[in-house]
């Protein structure tokens, strides 16, 4: 067993699955996002745990990653027109946070990438 808590990954798309762990990288190549189509990876991570994201689209997508807090949806990291991005974000506290891309109106097809990262420190 670990020293620090599990990342558990839920895919979130037409409809929700069972939280796996996030032990290796999560990868896609060549997924379709239909005209103003949206794809989530949602990830529970506790406070400090880390993960890294790289993506390309081959036409630009809005993509963020989120949580919601009560009403609120909070983004910590937002871009409104992306085609190659790459970053790695930490948790501030335990939750659930959604890496999210969306097409416009001509759709578009992403490659991505989100591995965890070993804490700081």
């Amino acid at each position: 067993m670990r020293a620090s808590p599990a990342l558990a990954v839920v895919f979130v798309a037409a409809c929700a699955h069972a939280p796996i762990t996030l032990d290796a990288p999560r990868v896609a190549s060549g997924l379709v996002l239909e005209p103003y189509g949206e794809h989530q990876e949602c990830v529970v991570m506790g406070a400090g745990e880390r993960i890294e994201f790289r993506f390309r689209s081959t036409v630009p997508v809005a993509f963020n990653i989120h949580y919601h807090d009560t009403n609120a949806v909070i983004e910590p990291v937002s871009r409104a027109a992306a085609t190659d991005e790459a970053g790695d974000f930490t948790a501030d506290a335990l939750r659930t946070y959604c890496l999210t891309w969306e097409a416009g109106a001509e759709g578009s097809s992403i490659d991505y990438r989100v591995r965890p990262l070993p804490p700081h420190g």
